[in-house]
């Protein structure tokens, strides 16, 4: 056919696939550049492909149809809704956005303070407070967004000039309800703000003893150590008191308790005492000492005191040094080992006009040797 006698398409087709092209383009190039991005060495843009593929896909395709509806459609109600259902989806892809712009930042910002060093403090600090403000923007952006999309329905927005005309008795209402939330969200800000907790500190909380393995919006996760999940409000770490072994400093001081007699060399003790912890690495070389602590009239108290890099550390070195001190006792001095005296004395052989001493009697106030009865011509 010649060309010069092709047939026009009309304007009514023309002009729609003109803009399905723009949305196509506009999707196709989108995708080509974070393809791009993606195989750059630079874990900033590698992240940003990561977290901005999928809104940006979203947003840039939906802003080229809305731009070009009267492209699209040509009946104005149809394009009315059409615009109305392409803004909505605008404000969402935009907050998504959002979210993705703050995880890549924070990616590349935690990347620099990883978790799995000795020295620890700083990083899980950092990791705490952005993890706590990530949760605290995700939910303002969500209630932004949401709030700005059913402002867009003309019925809900007369119900908002309602609302704000009662905004005194509406505002009591909602505090009211919405108490609990506000609380642990509250809460959330003052733990990024004063830190008592942090990710991986170890603490007791309600009894139990594990370490925070997640800081949510409003509550937190406390990973017990037999593996159990301790869920706790973080309105609990603002206003009940709990233990943190990690506040300051990882290391800890761990204590064993002995018990033996009072021919224990206590000396000799002390030394197979740093004898052990020198041949072991759980021992981080800062305290070592064992002292009597105690006195009883069955035996004396001994406590060992040792030092550790954190707490699972100090709790193996306290069950290593008790049980090779316990043996260390067997194999040397099975002597002094705690035991029970007891003064056995048979009955005296009665004589005439005497009466027989026993030890029967009280069983709680046994007779002394000093007690017995003495003849007088003795």
């Amino acid at each position: 056919m010649n060309p010069a006698h092709a047939i026009p398409l009309p304007h009514t087709l023309l002009h729609p696939l003109f803009a399905l092209g723009a949305v196509v383009g506009s999707a196709l190039t989108v995708w080509l550049v974070f393809a791009l991005l993606g195989r750059t060495r630079s874990f900033f843009l590698k992240s940003a492909n990561q977290r901005l593929l999928f809104p940006t896909l979203l947003f840039v395709p939906v802003a080229v149809a809305r731009l070009s509806s009267s492209l699209l459609v040509a009946n104005p109600s149809i394009r009315g809704h059409f615009d109305h259902g392409a803004l909505m989806v605008l404000i969402a892809a935009f907050g998504w956005a959002l979210v993705g712009f703050f995880d890549t930042w924070r990616d590349g910002v935690l990347r620099h303070h990883p978790l799995d060093i000795a020295d620890n403090l700083h990083a899980r600090r950092l990791h705490t407070q952005i993890e706590i403000i990530r949760r605290t923007f995700i939910i303002l952006v969500f209630l932004i967004c949401a709030a700005s999309i059913l402002m867009t329905f003309p019925a809900v927005r007369v119900i908002g000039d309602t609302l704000f005309a009662s905004a005194g008795v509406a505002g009591l209402v909602l505090g009211l309800s919405a108490r609990p939330v506000l609380s642990n969200l509250i809460a959330g800000i003052q733990i990024a703000l004063t830190e008592p907790i942090r990710l991986d500190d170890v603490v007791i909380v309600e009894g139990e003893w594990g370490w925070i393995e997640e800081i949510r919006a409003t509550y937190v996760v406390v990973r017990i150590w037999d593996l159990r999940r301790l869920v706790v409000p973080l309105s609990h770490f603002i206003e009940q008191p709990f233990q943190n072994w990690t506040r300051k400093t990882a290391n800890l001081l761990g204590t064993v308790y002995l018990y033996g007699d009072y021919t224990l060399p206590v000396e000799a003790l002390r030394t197979e005492l740093i004898h052990l912890l020198h041949e072991t690495s759980l021992w981080d070389g800062v305290a070592a000492n064992l002292q009597v602590t105690g006195a009883t009239p069955q035996g004396m108290e001994l406590r060992a005191l040792m030092s550790a890099r954190n707490s699972s550390d100090a709790w193996n070195l306290r069950c290593l040094v008790r049980e090779k001190l316990i043996a260390f006792l067997g194999q040397n001095y099975p002597g002094c080992l705690p035991h029970t005296r007891i003064d056995w004395m048979p009955e005296v052989p009665r004589r005439e006009g005497q009466e027989t001493v026993s030890r029967e009697g009280d069983p709680d106030r046994p007779t002394p040797t000093s007690a017995r009865a003495v003849h007088p011509e003795q």
